[in-house]
Formats: structure tokens, C-alpha cells, sequence
């Protein structure tokens, strides 16, 4: 039922628009197929011998977690859009192997904070490093311009999930 709206709502505004409805199509292969390769070779790359034991959640838990001051389960939950009860879970894992330490709040007993150990360091720059040179390899394939009207056609995008997040 979503799909369908979203198909018929982005068909109608091509339609209104005088584009073909074509390029409907064109897109939605574009943005289907990237964001599973994105997925897929994330999960090919941060995979090594030393990181063998980690996914692409884990990861991503990682890099919500940072390299910052320690953060509190709410904070990392609220900007992973995921429960406190399912960030857990995740929790217990990359504690368990070594990425991830929990400390008490000095003040507060009862506040978990969160913060990665040298390993969860480690693992956060080689997740840093491949999206660095993702970027630097598309980027360099655009003139100025090209590079303009991506970022400005990805904001408009992203701009769309953040209003279907709320």
C-alpha cells in the first residue's frame, strides 16, 4: 500500500510536472540498486581480518556512538531512530566483543554512558576511511557543478526522509 502511494504520488507530480513518467522508473532503479550496493560493499569493505566479527549494524552503531565525549542510550538511540530496548541488544553484542564500554554517570548511578574502547576506535576509522574514499571517488569524477547540483538534488532527497520520519 505505501509503495503504491509513493509510486502513484511521484508518478502524478512527473506527470504534473510535463516530464516522462519514465523517469520514474530510471529513478527508482537508480536510488534501489545504489543504496543496495552502498549496503553490499560497506558490508564487503569494513569485513577484514581484523573486523571479522562485525556488521554493517554494529557499524553503524559505532559511528552513531563516535569518537566524542561518551554518549547516553537515549541520544544514540534517538539519532539511529531505533528503541532503547533494540539499541540494547546491539549494546550487549559490541560489549561483548570488545568494541564498546559502559560506564555509570558520577552523579547519577542509574545513566549508562557509552563510549567506544580502542577497538571500537580502531573499527570506527576503517569505517571513516571507506566513506572517505567513496566520496572521494565520486567527487572526482565531477566538474563543479556537477558536484552542486548533486549535493543540492540529494539534500532535496534526504529532505523527503526526514519528512516521512516524523
Amino acid at each position: 500500500m505505501y509503495n503504491q502511494l509513493v509510486r502513484g504520488s511521484i508518478r502524478e507530480n512527473y506527470e504534473m510536472k510535463g516530464n516522462a513518467v519514465d523517469h520514474y522508473e530510471t529513478l527508482n532503479e537508480v536510488l534501489v540498486k545504489l543504496f543496495r550496493d552502498i549496503m553490499d560493499i560497506e558490508q564487503k569493505a569494513i569485513i577484514t581480518q581484523e573486523f571479522k566479527d562485525i556488521t554493517n549494524n554494529d557499524m553503524h552503531v559505532i559511528e552513531a556512538i563516535g569518537i566524542e565525549a561518551p554518549k547516553n542510550m537515549s541520544s544514540i538511540a534517538r539519532e539511529l531512530s531505533v528503541t532503547v530496548g533494540t539499541l540494547t541488544i546491539a549494546m550487549n553484542s559490541l560489549v561483548k566483543k570488545g568494541y564498546v564500554e559502559r560506564t555509570r554517570g558520577l552523579e547519577d548511578r542509574r545513566v549508562v554512558y557509552i563510549s567506544l574502547s580502542e577497538k571500537g576506535r580502531k573499527a570506527y576509522g576503517h569505517h571513516a576511511q571507506f566513506h572517505k574514499e567513496m566520496i572521494n571517488s565520486v567527487t572526482s569524477e565531477l566538474t563543479k557543478d556537477e558536484l552542486e547540483t548533486l549535493i543540492t538534488a540529494l539534500s532535496k532527497l534526504r529532505n523527503w526522509f526526514d519528512h516521512w520520519k516524523e
